[in-house]
């Protein structure tokens, strides 16, 4: 996956300020593709030098405030993205290269990590749970809300897997 294609979608669900972006970014896209906001703020000057979006000044916004809009060029780039096979990749955890070799050598420490990971992952499906209450419950299910849920059904089911994975590990080691 591509920042920049990621920020097209962003930047097309509602035209947005780089501040605003940002925010949204970490709420929405940025639970499965980080980017700190300074690498936001420079793919946002790449994408408008390639015409793919636009900006304007905000009429009375102290500073430089800016609108980024998606242009004709920077939508078709996008749908031309979707188009393109997708790479699978291996699943690439440290937890599990050491759970592995406490198998071996012993788990001795080993708890505390797993149960710090555990609390993370009972966090982040927690709010994975908020999340899908508040912005798709009673909502009406159209092709865009389907799919936006659907995404975040997968992290849920992640979280659900990593927390079930922790509590046998946890198991195993008392």
């Amino acid at each position: 996956m591509s920042l920049p294609h990621a920020l097209l979608t962003s930047l097309l669900e509602k035209p947005s300020s780089g501040l605003e972006l940002t925010q949204r970014f970490s709420k929405s896209i940025g639970y499965f593709w980080q980017a700190s906001h300074q690498q936001i703020y420079r793919e946002l000057v790449r994408l408008e030098k390639a015409g793919w979006v636009q900006s304007t000044a905000d009429e009375g916004a102290r500073g430089r405030k800016r609108t980024y809009e998606v242009l004709p060029e920077g939508k078709a780039e996008l749908k031309r993205w979707i188009a393109l096979p997708s790479e699978h990749k291996n699943l690439r955890d440290e937890m599990m290269v050491r759970v592995r070799a406490a198998a071996v050598v012993g788990p001795k420490g080993l708890t505390k990590g797993i149960e710090e990971r555990l609390e993370s992952h009972r966090k982040q499906l927690a709010l994975y749970k908020a999340i899908r209450k508040k912005d798709f419950e009673g909502k009406k299910e159209t092709r865009t809300v389907a799919l936006q849920r659907r995404i975040l059904e997968v992290g849920i089911e992640y979280e659900r897997l990593y927390v079930a994975f922790c509590e046998d590990v946890l198991k195993e080691l008392a």
